[in-house]
């Protein structure tokens, strides 16, 4: 019974332990595969950590750092330092610095100024004085009285023949002031005159105005300072009552000096549209090179060198070439007695002979001849005399 019981016991103890078997099999498969997923962690982190410093000391991907750590600072620097230097160098050439000469240049300037004097500066239609007045041939100025003015205005037409100039025309016709034929005419330019062209003459000086809304005969006697009898009598009106758009002549109106100079064609503009500066004035002056005061023939506008230059004025290039004292220069007939000079250039653009608008680029700026820097000389003649450009340019 015993032995039995225990074989019993004994079996019963086993059946328990094989019961128990799969409950810790499975712990510590759990427990080896926790081990075993933290060694792989392991791992990984330690294979990262290696290409990291395989990386760091790989020399291709050092080169490939260094690289672009140097080639952006080389690319800026090979871009910032030609423009400053542009920069300074243009600022540096803008300003004159001294040169050497030899004296005989200043006798040359002399003689240079004298030869452009006479050659050109070939007299124009100077039978008017600047406000238009049309003069006698001993030179005072033709009056109403002097020409005769009627009570009312009638006109003429004439037919320009060759030759003929605006101040002959209107002396002609016993007028004077010239603006008188530009008014009627609305002649944008005189230089645009042309044989065979027909023009409306009137038989006195004055203007047309043209009635806009709201005016009366009153408020244009006020507007040119004349009487309202005057007008009613010139213009031949049976009702002082005025419609829009009627033309009512003004007797003795003048056209203003801006109008009349635009219309003759004397407004000039500035030869340079970059940045530049005045260095010299017209006039008296104390030379850039020997200190001694002299007579100086135009302006000086400092701008850098390569600068387009470009024609003040409408015209006719007659002279385009070099000079110890202008250097490479240009000059440009006008008409109407005017001519200007374009001095120091680094290179000229136009040809003798050749005809240009306002605005065409005759050169550029540059320092050659007898200068301090570059720089553009500009003179200005009327009827072979100096002009201040500066009481020209617009």
């Amino acid at each position: 019974m015993e032995i039995i019981s225990c074989v019993g016991a004994a079996t019963v103890r086993r059946e328990k332990t094989s019961l128990c078997l799969p409950k810790m099999s499975i712990r510590r498969v759990r427990s080896q595969r926790i081990k075993i997923r933290r060694t792989h962690a392991t791992f990984d982190a330690i294979a990262k950590e290696k290409s990291l410093i395989s990386r760091a000391l790989n020399p291709a991907w050092l080169l490939r750092f260094s690289f672009y750590k140097y080639f952006i600072p080389i690319a800026a620097m090979c871009v910032l330092i030609p423009v400053t230097v542009f920069r300074v160098g243009a600022y540096i050439e803008s300003h004159g610095n001294p040169v050497l000469l030899e004296t005989e240049h200043s006798s040359e300037l002399e003689v240079l100024d004298a030869a452009m004097a006479h050659f050109a500066f070939e007299r124009g239609d100077d039978s008017f004085d600047e406000n238009g007045n049309v003069l006698a041939d001993d030179g005072t100025i033709l009056t109403p009285a002097s020409v005769g003015v009627g009570q009312s205005v009638s006109y003429s037409v004439y037919t320009v023949k060759s030759g003929d100039a605006i101040s002959t025309i209107a002396r002609k016709f016993g007028l004077g002031n010239i603006s008188t034929l530009i008014a009627i005419n609305d002649i944008d330019n005189v230089r645009t005159l042309r044989a065979g062209q027909k023009l409306r003459v009137p038989s006195m000086d004055g203007l047309i105005h043209r009635v806009e809304k709201g005016e009366s005969l009153n408020s244009i006697s006020v507007k040119y300072h004349v009487s309202v009898e005057e007008l009613a009598d010139t213009n031949d009106l049976s009702s002082y009552i005025l419609s829009v758009g009627q033309e009512i002549f003004v007797p003795g109106a003048k056209m203003d000096a801006n109008a009349l100079r635009k219309a003759m064609g004397e407004l000039f503009t500035y030869p340079i549209k970059a940045a530049w500066r005045l260095t010299s004035r017209f006039g008296i002056r104390n030379d850039p090179f020997t200190g001694v005061k002299s007579s100086h023939t135009g302006v000086d506008m400092a701008c850098p060198t390569g600068t387009p230059i470009y024609a003040s004025m409408s015209g006719k290039v007659v002279y385009a070439g070099w000079s110890n004292i202008f250097g490479n220069y240009v000059i440009i007939n006008h008409g109407n007695g005017y001519q200007t000079l374009y001095g120091h250039m680094s290179k000229t653009l136009a040809r003798k002979g050749q005809s240009v608008s306002q605005g065409t680029r005759i050169g550029l700026v540059g320092s050659t001849g007898y200068s301090t820097g570059p720089h553009l000389h500009f003179t200005v003649y009327k009827n072979g005399k100096l002009v201040d450009p500066l009481t020209l340019l617009k």
